[in-house]
């Protein structure tokens, strides 16, 4: 361990002296969000990132491990949506005086949780509509506008956001899918750091196939 300190998924502030980044999920508050060991945000404050999160909705906002989420990502989940299937989808229900019940769950457009994989690498001011799936390994451009799911180990980016590549061939991200390095213990994922971050790709199929 670097100046002999463990990695700590419990420790708020990761660069000393530096509170403009944060480990996510010693922060949260809301039982409706779920976010992994490691996963970090170039902010002080995540929740203020995930909007429309009412709880009668019952949508979770779940990320996985590992995740890198830069500064201005908003997670904009099921409350934004409005009643679309009568003539006006003015909420009349949620101001003062209108006289309204709120509509059935049935009656709105609700498109369940939104989820994201483990080590996904999401741009700066990057928007996640609800209901949004992104696969392990994914990468999100800036500012791309995310409406639909994302396959694991792809770069999409844009407005709304599009498939530009995907990172590797079909059987290193099988490779990695089965090796799931997120879920190996601290010591692990020290020792495979190498090969992590190594960008010869043989080397590194080979490596973790043997680990396999």
């Amino acid at each position: 361990m670097r100046n002999g300190k463990r990695p700590d998924p419990g420790t708020i502030h990761p660069i000393p002296g530096y509170e403009k980044e944060i480990y996510v999920k010693p922060t949260l508050s809301n039982p409706n969000i779920v976010v992994g060991d490691f996963t970090y945000i170039a902010d002080s404050d995540f929740e203020s990132h995930v909007t429309h999160l009412y709880g009668w909705n019952g949508d979770k906002l779940i990320i996985g491990k590992f995740c890198q989420i830069a500064s201005g990502v908003e997670f904009v989940m099921n409350g934004a949506n409005h009643q679309m299937n009568a003539v006006s989808t003015f909420p009349f229900y949620t101001l003062e005086g209108w006289d309204m019940d709120p509509p059935a769950l049935s009656d709105l457009p609700l498109k369940g949780d939104t989820v994201i994989g483990n080590d996904v690498w999401i741009g700066q001011n990057a928007v996640i509509l609800p209901g949004i799936h992104i696969g392990d390994g994914a990468i999100l451009g800036a500012s791309s506008v995310v409406g639909c799911d994302v396959p694991p180990y792809t770069v999409m980016i844009g407005n709304p956001a599009r498939i530009l590549r995907r990172r590797f061939d079909d059987e290193l991200i099988d490779l990695l899918l089965r090796f799931r390095w997120w879920d190996r213990d601290i010591e692990e994922i020290n020792q495979l750091i190498p090969i992590l971050t190594c960008s010869d790709l043989d080397r590194v199929r080979k490596e973790l196939t043997a680990r396999l």
